[in-house]
């Protein structure tokens, strides 16, 4: 089984008992999905700073934040997990990031792309609906032209983002395009160089805006 479709832990986070319900009925098809915990909004940010979930540590969170405003976080960063949030607008999604939740889809998403965003997230990938990069990234949407001396990536190097942007390891590229690590960091290290990004999560969100791929 390849690493990015492993088996995790989940703690399903909503204030509203019928989302929370809802929720654990939709994962609870998902093979890689393990719901060990259901709780609202309080009881989650109780349990962080007491440094303990109900049970046990999950592997993530999948929280539905619903309509209602964001006015009970800390000003601190809650969550040391990976966090997939569910929204029903890009309201909320600013603030979310600044919290670290670097997770963030539509409360209509399917089950699949849920899991999804959080194994990517747990590889240390971004994931957002394309409707809400905007919100993170507020500047005046770039273009190629925008990079200086941006030079097109080869096909090679398209295709190493394209997995990048589904999560997989160095390792997991390299055995899927039949290539090396060696090559594969080296085309990694190429895509952060002509994307002008820091990092593998830069380097996608940079992607995305620049219509290289979609999330």
């Amino acid at each position: 089984m390849d690493e990015i479709s492993q088996t995790v832990s989940v703690a399903i986070v909503a204030n509203d008992p019928l989302a929370r319900a809802g929720l654990a009925t939709l994962l609870a098809a998902e093979p890689t999905c393990d719901i060990i915990a259901q709780m609202n909004l309080a009881d989650w940010l109780t349990d962080l700073q007491a440094g303990e979930t109900v049970n046990e540590w999950p592997d993530g969170v999948i929280w539905d934040i619903g309509w209602e405003p964001l006015t009970t976080l800390p000003d601190e960063e809650p969550f040391p997990l990976p966090v997939v949030a569910l929204l029903p607008d890009d309201t909320a999604v600013s603030q979310l990031w600044s919290l670290g939740v670097q997770a963030m889809l539509r409360r209509d998403a399917p089950a699949a792309a849920i899991m999804a965003a959080l194994q990517a997230n747990l590889h240390g990938l971004a994931t957002l609906d394309p409707d809400f990069v905007t919100a993170v990234l507020p500047d005046t949407p770039l273009s190629t032209n925008t990079l200086p001396e941006f030079t097109e990536l080869t096909p090679r190097e398209s295709e190493v983002l394209s997995l990048l942007a589904e999560g997989l390891t160095n390792k997991a590229i390299a055995h899927q395009l039949e290539i090396s690590d060696h090559t594969v960091k080296f085309h990694v290290n190429a895509i952060l160089g002509k994307l002008n990004a820091q990092s593998r999560t830069e380097a996608v969100v940079q992607a995305t805006r620049l219509g290289l791929l979609l999330l």
